[in-house]
């Protein structure tokens, strides 16, 4: 069929938009793109930008946008090319309460853990090589000592993330054949992965048993075959499920998997090694007990609770440990030296009895209300008569605790004269340094706690900045 027509005044109006659409020669000549190239960017590049820019101006103006003018066309290009040759990630000041906001990069590092990065990164090292008597060494020693010290396991392997822990920890074990697990545990561990999904990219099949709410310990006993190679426990991290329900403590799970001789793996998620429940909210478990309760195997993260970089840790048995380090995913998988150094130097805080002071979500999470308050008014004194302090809760986020919360103080902003909460929240974060911030009604709120003290008045600056209209 023939195509239809627009209507004659569309038509028109279309015509006119590219009649007056700037050329590139046009946008190549106007003052931000000249400074661009007597700056010495290259003129192809530049000129590819422009082009691309003009290009969507075009297909914009066919559907009767009105054209940029030249000048727009360079100040697009201009700033696009300051973006792009600006550091990434930018630094942000967290005010949004959420300690383990995943995107923000979840575990800010302990300073010690920062320089161990920066020294593995900087030069050549012993990541491999045993300097006593020159013969290769491994790069899993270190971090595996350490965690046996800590969590009592007979020996551990770090990979890059906690999905790639559990990959490759079925993969190892239990690829060909069956895996057992609740089926309220079968569920999406964030980011769109779902323990199926794990499970079949492993090359094990899942069995599940039990039902969403109700699951015993007998329902993992009678599924065992000769074909199954595990039991899964999967820690609800980021979910819970409430009324009707009954799951099995993992010690009798333990006891299922030892009766009928096969294996516990359990997935921790957050890898909490300090008790939560001393700071007032939920107990989240730890690797320790999970290893003490009968596990042969668990998987928890590096940039979660533990406070670390983003790494994924397996730690248990010594025979199922080795079957990880020598299958071929794990190769694929392995963390690079700035991620095992800073994993042991964040470790080693928990060694040494020092996590609360140095790790900096432990110091996060154990902050006085008092401290919080203070700190609040500061802040509130500093950005002027828009903001007040009231009462609020931060939480630990990162698939942790979900329904726990702690209490905290918050800087109220008015945003009525700033355009609006929407208007000011975008302006903090396009600021200098951008900040991220909770919006609740026509007020924006910043909670301290995620928040170094040592940053409280480039806070207050920035929201001052933001209410005064500056970006």
């Amino acid at each position: 069929m023939p195509r239809s027509l627009p209507p004659p005044n569309i038509a028109r109006e279309m015509n006119a938009n590219l009649r007056n659409l700037p050329s590139v020669s046009d946008a190549l000549a106007q003052p931000p793109v000249a400074a661009m190239l007597a700056a010495g960017h290259p003129h192809s590049i530049v000129t590819g930008a422009v082009r691309e820019r003009v290009a969507e101006a075009r297909a914009a103006a066919a559907r009767g946008v009105p054209p940029p003018s030249a000048g727009d066309i360079a100040r697009a290009v201009a700033d696009a090319a300051e973006r792009s040759a600006a550091d990434w990630p930018a630094l942000v000041i967290n005010a949004t309460g959420v300690i383990l906001h995943t995107n923000l990069g979840r575990a800010p590092l302990s300073a010690e853990s920062v320089r161990a990065a920066a020294s593995a990164a900087e030069g050549y090292s012993d990541l491999e090589l045993d300097l006593a008597d020159g013969r290769r060494g491994d790069r899993h020693a270190a971090v595996a000592q350490t965690l046996r010290q800590l969590t009592g396991a007979e020996d551990a392997v770090a990979v890059n993330n906690n999905a790639g822990a559990m990959l490759l920890g079925l993969a190892a074990v239990a690829a060909g054949r069956e895996v057992v697990v609740s089926r309220g545990e079968a569920s999406e561990i964030g980011g769109g992965f779902r323990i199926p999904d794990v499970l079949a990219q492993s090359g094990a099949k899942l069995v599940e048993v039990g039902t969403v709410n109700r699951t015993y310990a007998r329902d993992y006993e009678r599924a065992v075959t000769d074909q199954t190679a595990a039991l899964l426990v999967v820690h609800r991290s980021n979910f819970r499920v409430l009324g009707f329900t009954h799951e099995p403590a993992l010690a009798e799970v333990a006891a299922a998997g030892a009766a009928r001789g096969v294996p516990v793996l359990h997935d921790l998620g957050s890898g909490a090694l300090l008790d939560t429940a001393q700071f007032g909210i939920g107990h989240e478990p730890t690797p320790q007990e999970s290893l003490a309760a009968g596990a042969a195997l668990v998987f928890f993260s590096g940039d979660k609770l533990l406070g670390g970089p983003q790494a994924g840790i397996a730690a248990g048995s010594a025979e199922l440990v080795a079957a990880l380090r020598s299958h071929p995913l794990a190769r694929a998988l392995r963390a690079d030296k700035m991620t095992l150094a800073a994993l042991r130097r964040t470790l080693l805080h928990y060694a040494r009895g020092e996590a609360i002071t140095k790790i900096p979500i432990w110091r996060m999470i154990a902050a006085p209300l008092e401290e919080l308050d203070a700190r609040a008014m500061a802040v509130a004194e500093r950005v002027g008569a828009a903001a007040s302090v009231v009462d609020g809760a931060s939480r630990l986020g990162g698939g942790s605790l979900p329904t726990d919360e702690l209490p905290t103080r918050l800087v109220s902003v008015d945003a009525s004269g700033a355009g609006g909460a929407s208007e000011l929240a975008r302006r903090l974060r396009a600021g200098s340094p951008p900040v991220a911030a909770r919006i609740e009604g026509e007020r924006v709120l910043l909670d301290p706690r995620a928040v170094p003290p040592e940053r409280d008045a480039a806070l207050a600056d920035a929201v001052a900045a933001g209410l005064a209209g500056e970006d």
